[in-house]
């Protein structure tokens, strides 16, 4: 059976995971050197996931700096 176009995703998952695959839990365990080769890959000790959160830029500022000092450079 074939999934319906507006079911599917176009750019896979968009938003952040609070949940981690076995795998990634390990990879990030031995970025902090909390896994060692040979564990037991069970009872693995919780991850935190960071959720990045981006910040707005002010770009009406920007263009108005931009614009006084653009405009009396021409000028000298």
């Amino acid at each position: 059976m074939t999934m319906d176009r507006s079911l599917r995703m176009r750019r896979g998952l968009v938003r952040s995971r609070s949940v981690l695959t076995r795998g990634e839990r390990i990879e990030r365990l031995k970025a902090t050197d909390r896994w060692e080769e040979g564990e037991s890959p069970f009872g693995l000790p919780k991850v935190r996931v960071y959720k990045l959160a981006m910040k707005k830029k002010k770009k009406k500022k920007e263009e108005e700096k931009a614009a006084e000092g653009g405009g009396e450079e021409k000028k000298s």
